[in-house]
């Protein structure tokens, strides 16, 4: 006789639907944004469908539609017109980040602004701070990051994040917020980043392709399974208030561990590679799109994340709305 029946409790919708532990919602969606400065208009990024470059018009188009749909986070990403060496656009007061900041604070209320913190975007080369021949210089590269930090603060960011990596950046971003009067921003950090095949389409659509080498020297090596905790535990002690995971959906295990040993709040990034991947096997018939997106998301919410970056906000609230 058989003793277990444990598809007793998933025959019908109403009872799976009764007993489900995995909760999501439009209120855990991030939608990334790419702000490319003096742009009329908007151009299509070719590796990530249905993701632009806006320009200042179209980023308040964009931004009013994922009201409406009731998506209210925005994470903001610039294309400076100029790059140099050092990346010193990254922290021009009148910098494309934060005009498009003081833009969307103005133009809107409720609504949270996330902005990205790194030079990468930013510098001539598309590393992600100061170097010394080929060598990234850790130390005056982090102190960069407090500088940029403080200007997105300025122009009215609520939360700042440092992707960059370098060590100590997040103390030294706290301490000069904190010495500013910005006590309340809050910095979510890129604590668990690895280096990663997932980004490319990320780096067509910010123009950001190291022009030599990799990042491999400062993003996380993903061959080593526990320098995610060190990571994550020096970042809350330097004053990070949410910690991320990125990429997403290889490091789910990664994710779901750091949930069982920290409390604050954990956002993850469901990165450009991984949409893009979805994206292009859906054109081709071979993926039911909405379903393996759908299906991503609980997988993020159920093994811990608070907070989900993802392409697919837009469309998720579509979806949602529509159900």
């Amino acid at each position: 006789m058989i003793k277990n029946r444990g598809r007793r409790l998933r025959k019908t919708s109403l009872l799976r639907e009764m007993i489900a532990d995995v909760n999501f919602s439009i209120n855990d969606l991030v939608y990334p944004v790419f702000i490319e400065e003096d742009l009329e208009g908007k151009t299509a990024i070719q590796s990530m469908e249905g993701i632009y470059r806006l320009g200042e018009v179209e980023l308040l188009k964009e931004v009013e539609e994922c009201i409406s749909l009731g998506v209210k986070a925005f994470l903001l990403f610039g294309i400076p017109n100029h790059k140099d060496c050092c990346g010193t656009e990254a922290y021009n007061p009148n910098g494309v980040i934060q005009k498009s900041v003081r833009l969307l604070k103005e133009k809107f209320d409720n609504i949270l602004i996330i902005t990205d913190v790194c030079m990468c975007e930013y510098t001539s080369h598309g590393h992600c701070g100061i170097l010394e021949g080929e060598t990234l210089l850790n130390d005056e590269s982090a102190k960069l990051m407090a500088k940029i930090a403080l200007s997105h603060a300025q122009a009215g960011a609520d939360i700042v994040a440092p992707s960059d990596m370098m060590d100590g950046r997040i103390g030294l971003i706290r301490e000069e917020l904190d010495n500013n009067g910005f006590t309340d921003t809050i910095i979510m950090s890129y604590a668990v980043k690895y280096s990663s095949s997932f980004y490319g389409p990320f780096r067509d659509a910010c123009d950001s392709t190291p022009s030599f080498g990799d990042r491999k020297s400062y993003q996380m090596d993903f061959k080593r399974s526990r320098d995610y905790l060190t990571e994550a535990k020096w970042d809350l002690e330097e004053g990070a208030d949410i910690l991320m995971v990125k990429p997403g959906l290889p490091y789910l295990d990664v994710l779901a561990r750091l949930r069982d040993k920290v409390e604050v709040p954990l956002a993850v990034y469901n990165v450009s590679g991984e949409y893009a991947m979805v994206k292009e096997a859906a054109k081709k018939g071979y993926i039911d799109e909405k379903g393996v997106v759908m299906e991503s998301m609980y997988s993020f919410k159920r093994a811990g994340a608070d907070i989900i970056i993802t392409y697919w906000a837009k469309e998720i609230a579509e979806w949602l709305k529509n159900s």
